[in-house]
């Protein structure tokens, strides 16, 4: 260890600096110095590199050694410790500001009405605010929020700490969400109307969607893009009587919206409350978690359009759009989520039924 430490431009100098210097320029060795001092030479090592603070009652032997006071030695010491904290706050500091640079801090200014700056300094007070955390580092720490696991090539730290601040913001704006305890009779009694609004615009079901949910104890959040954040929809219980649903509003066509919020629903079925649900390319899932999302997937395929329906349908690569159109208007749901789901299973192509496909446009409004 060096009693001479420094970053950037910050130095501090360990009292053992200086009693090296007067060591050199008496001229006499460590072990006849500790001698003369009435201190022993592991102690003196010790001080000289660095390893050990300068104690009182050494001090008060290096003053009588060499006619200062005991308070210069003293002081040595306190400045030495106090450069240090300066460079501890300096590197904490870099560090957080380089996770803020990785942050997208204009979406937080849109979105949770955050102060706008240019300044570095701000940024990352505000986001640490904002975020309920006292040091930007704890955004990439495994155990922070959710837990990402390591081994895929999409799980960045980027990626990662994007996709915690997406999720910390909408447990932020459920906050402000007034929910009843949560009841899954009442939100099964529910499935019925939430799946008739397929055939609603945004502008008309969305309000009524946000209410149902409520009186059944979810706290549904809609939220912009995060950029780099990976996540599409998140399910977070705050306890057993309230639980968060969050979704992206990112590529907003109607069947992936409706397929992505029957499956989020199913997770709140599941009542994992230890379990944060999300929908994102930076997680690696484990088994369990897989077998989770798996019934999920299957849950909001199938309630969307029932199976018996479906094999009855018989879907080909031959299938008009009138055909789908007809099988809509008897299963009750938008054609394009039919459709939809003929292009997920590659049984038509990706620019087939262009006309039947929806995308929602929705606006959302700062919501913190």
């Amino acid at each position: 260890m060096s009693n001479i430490a420094e970053y950037k431009d910050i130095m501090a100098f360990h009292p053992g600096y200086y009693v090296a210097d007067i060591i050199e320029d008496m001229g006499i060795s460590q072990s006849e110095f500790a001698a003369r001092v009435g201190t022993t030479a592991k102690t003196l090592s010790q001080l000289i590199n660095g390893q050990a603070k300068i104690s009182n009652d050494l001090a008060k032997k290096l003053s009588v050694m060499t006619g200062t006071g005991v308070d210069v030695w003293q002081n040595l010491q306190n400045t030495y410790d106090r450069k240090l904290i300066e460079m501890q706050k300096a590197e904490e500091f870099d560090e957080q500001k380089n996770i803020a640079a990785q942050i997208d801090y204009s979406y937080f200014v849109n979105v949770a009405g955050l102060p706008y700056t240019k300044n570095a300094r701000e940024k990352v007070a505000n986001l640490c605010k904002f975020f309920k955390v006292s040091d930007l580092r704890i955004m990439r720490q495994p155990d922070f929020l959710v837990n990402f696991r390591s081994g895929t090539s999409d799980n960045s730290e980027k990626k990662v700490i994007n996709s915690r601040a997406w999720i910390q913001t909408a447990l932020n704006i459920a906050q402000n969400i007034k929910t009843e305890p949560y009841d899954a009779k009442k939100l099964k009694g529910y499935l019925p109307e939430l799946r008739s609004m397929t055939l609603q615009s945004p502008e008309v079901f969305l309000a009524r969607m946000q209410r149902i949910f409520a009186e059944c104890g979810v706290a549904f959040v809609l939220l912009p893009h995060l950029r780099n954040s990976g996540v599409n929809g998140a399910v977070k219980w705050i306890n057993s009587d309230r639980v968060v649903l969050a979704m992206n509003n990112r590529g907003l066509d109607a069947d992936k919206f409706w397929f992505s919020l029957f499956h989020e629903v199913e997770h709140v079925f599941q009542q994992k409350t230890k379990t944060v649900f999300i929908s994102s390319t930076a997680e690696k899932m484990t088994d369990i978690n897989i077998q989770l999302e798996n019934d999920a997937d299957k849950f909001a395929a199938d309630f969307l359009i029932p199976p018996d329906d479906y094999k009855n349908f018989a879907p080909t690569k031959y299938t008009s759009d009138d055909e789908i159109i007809d099988f809509a208007r008897t299963v009750g749901i938008h054609p394009g989520i039919v459709a939809g789901r003929l292009q997920h299973e590659k049984i038509i192509p990706q620019n087939r039924c262009s006309g039947l496909k929806e995308k929602y446009i929705i606006e959302i409004k700062r919501q913190v």
